[in-house]
């Protein structure tokens, strides 16, 4: 399936859905299961088998954390993880405004492992940027180096604007503050863990 064809459908699912964290679910999980190299041959270094997260980091109502929604194979711990809001690449991109591709996690020093299970090799952040407002941003990441490509790379771009207004749509500013602090929330410090 084309990278327009996935987004079509996804973008199709999240608006039917009633609720911002369901919108940005139905829209991202077509891109977890189906952007990055996934073949036999593709194995970490660990040896451990290849795998996908998904999710958005929004930042929270007192603007002191990114809250992940919408996870997608995260931990169930870790379904609410919370990083400071200057912590690690959520931070920069937070800082920056700029989207993110770091194809191998291991040649960038900067790199802060927040996944309790595993440390990621490959990573995509993209802003979620609704009239100059930073919102949040959307995130994919491979446990194998080399996983995400440019071309996927710009499928999460194209999708961000789309999370952007899925969420304002939805209400999401409202279900934030609703929702925040979480009961279940699992805070990390900014080194990671």
């Amino acid at each position: 399936m084309s990278p327009l064809t996935l987004l079509e459908a996804a973008g199709q699912s999240a608006a039917e859905q009633s609720n911002p964290e369901a919108a940005l679910r139905q829209l991202l999980s077509p891109l977890q299961e189906t952007l990055g190299e996934r073949g036999p041959d593709i194995v970490p270094p660990d040896g451990a088998a290849q795998f996908f997260v998904a999710g958005a980091f929004m930042v929270s109502p007192d603007t002191s954390w990114h809250m992940l929604v919408a996870n997608i194979g995260f931990p169930p711990e870790q379904s609410r993880l919370m990083i400071p809001l200057a912590g690690g690449h959520p931070g920069r991109v937070h800082a920056s405004r700029a989207p993110l591709h770091l194809p191998d996690t291991e040649a960038d020093g900067q790199f802060r492992q927040y996944l309790r299970t595993a440390r990621m090799g490959s990573a995509v952040y993209v802003p979620m940027l609704w009239e100059s407002r930073f919102l949040g941003q959307i995130v994919l990441a491979a446990k194998a180096r080399h996983s995400l490509s440019e071309t996927d790379f710009l499928t999460m771009r194209a999708a961000a604007p789309l999370a952007a207004a899925m969420w304002v749509a939805k209400g999401g500013d409202a279900w934030l503050h609703a929702t925040y602090p979480p009961s279940e929330g699992f805070r990390v410090p900014v080194d990671g863990m």
